[in-house]
């Protein structure tokens, strides 16, 4: 899988358990849902797999369990990625619903989600912080 693919699985990830406490979750959920479709034999046991999820989310945020959502992304990322392999549309559909949705995230104490990616040829050089950065040196 190329750097591209895994960060656009790593934010639909992200944007999913980060969604699960928001009110627009409904709509997140059934858009999700969606994306499993294309696998009918799954789609219902994502459903309830996400019903459980939320429940996890919730409460490893009242107990202040930052690792126990991030496990849950990761679990969700892999997901992601068997359902992914080899499926172009699905990848775009994968960028929508994370575009789509992640206004859901601000102002409701989910992590900014920053997608960051850069490619360097020749002698060329890239710098690349998600806050402050200073660069020193030649």
């Amino acid at each position: 899988m190329d750097s591209e693919s895994a960060a656009l699985l790593s934010a639909a990830a992200a944007t999913l358990v980060a969604s699960m406490t928001t009110d627009g979750w409904e709509q997140v959920k059934a858009a999700f849902v969606r994306l499993w479709r294309r696998r009918p034999e799954h789609a219902e046991a994502v459903a309830a797999d996400l019903a459980e999820a939320r429940s996890d989310v919730v409460a490893a945020r009242a107990a202040g369990n930052g690792q126990a959502e991030a496990d849950l992304v990761t679990e969700w990322q892999s997901r992601l990625r068997r359902l992914a392999a080899g499926d172009e549309a699905l990848q775009d559909d994968l960028r929508r619903f994370t575009e789509d949705f992640r206004h859901l995230l601000a102002g409701h104490g989910a992590p900014g989600l920053v997608v960051m990616q850069a490619e360097v040829h020749g002698s060329g050089r890239v710098n690349q912080a998600g806050r402050d950065q200073t660069v020193t040196g030649g």
